[in-house]
C-alpha cells in the first residue's frame, strides 16, 4: 500500500531522516490497531461500523509502531 492510500483513510505523512523514517497517520476517532512484521505493517481501521485492513510496505530496518489518541506512528531505524 502506498502512503497515498493510507491518506485516504486519514491524514498521513512520511518523514525521512539520516537514521531512518517516520510514518504518521491521524485517524481521528476511528479504532486503529497495527501489527508490524519484518517489512510490512498491517493496519486495521474500524470506523462507523466498517472495518478496513491495509498493508503498508516499510523500508528495511527495525520498525516500531505506536498509537496515541488516534495517531499512528511507525518509526523505522536503519
Amino acid at each position: 500500500m502506498t502512503l497515498e492510500h493510507l491518506s485516504q483513510q486519514g491524514i498521513a505523512r512520511r518523514y525521512s531522516y539520516d537514521d531512518g523514517e517516520v510514518i504518521a497517520a491521524d485517524f481521528g476517532t476511528a479504532d486503529v490497531s497495527v501489527d508490524v512484521l519484518d517489512d510490512v505493517a498491517i493496519v486495521v481501521v474500524a470506523h462507523d461500523g466498517e472495518q478496513t485492513q491495509s498493508e503498508v510496505e516499510l523500508p528495511a530496518g527495525e520498525a516500531q509502531a505506536f498509537i496515541n489518541n488516534g495517531v499512528l506512528t511507525i518509526e523505522v531505524r536503519r
